[in-house]
């Protein structure tokens, strides 16, 4: 009986040690999945109404964070960004977020090395006038607004543009590249809105 249970012991060492490799091969795996596809995307719940008709409040939305790695942002584009300018994060932030933080998505609109104007309720690039069949509504007249856009410089504007915080607000103006954490790529949640975010084109 004695020779038995000794021989039992040896069979099973090394099961157990199988389970546990096993084990700890797929919590690696895992793990591995879990920052690639948080270093590739990044998920969001939209919080507000700046982007109505576009987006709506409690939608949850994937972000392309290496589509900026290829080519430059587009006028069109919506994006996820940083309004500080304070963008220095560490790889756990990058991946899970900054506590406190506060990321916003809108519309570029246009791009560096442009003239944008605002004046009577119309949005003009380079002395054209842009239509812009996403807006929910058409914008207040105020104050005629103009911005001569640097070399690293993007004019980001929501879709709800008479509720919006956005580059015309002087503590947020045109945002940087840096700034700018990802394209919206696709609105997920709820099940009944999921669809793919397409760039609108410009027409002139």
């Amino acid at each position: 009986m004695t020779q038995i249970r000794i021989k039992d012991q040896q069979e099973s060492s090394p099961m157990l040690a199988k389970v546990l490799r096993e084990l700890v091969e797929t919590v690696l795996l895992a793990f591995a999945i879990f920052v690639s596809v948080n270093i590739i995307t990044a998920r969001f719940r939209i919080e507000g109404n700046s982007m109505l008709n576009s987006f709506q409040d409690g939608q949850y939305i994937v972000v392309n964070r290496l589509a900026y790695r290829f080519h430059t942002p587009e006028r069109g584009d919506v994006v996820v960004f940083i309004p500080s300018v304070n963008t220095t994060t560490t790889f756990w932030e990058n991946i899970l977020g900054r506590p406190g933080q506060t990321d916003y998505i809108k519309r570029i609109v246009a791009t560096p090395g442009d003239i944008v104007e605002i004046t009577s309720g119309q949005l003009y690039v380079n002395g054209i006038q842009k239509y812009e069949p996403y807006l929910r509504e058409p914008m207040m007249i105020t104050e005629t607004q103009q911005w001569q856009l640097e070399a690293d410089q993007y004019m980001v504007l929501g879709d709800n543009r008479n509720f919006s915080k956005d580059s015309r607000t002087s503590h947020i103006g045109p945002v940087t590249i840096e700034q700018i954490l990802g394209k919206v790529s696709a609105v997920y949640f709820p099940l009944r809105d999921a669809h793919i975010v397409k760039r609108y084109i410009y027409q002139n």
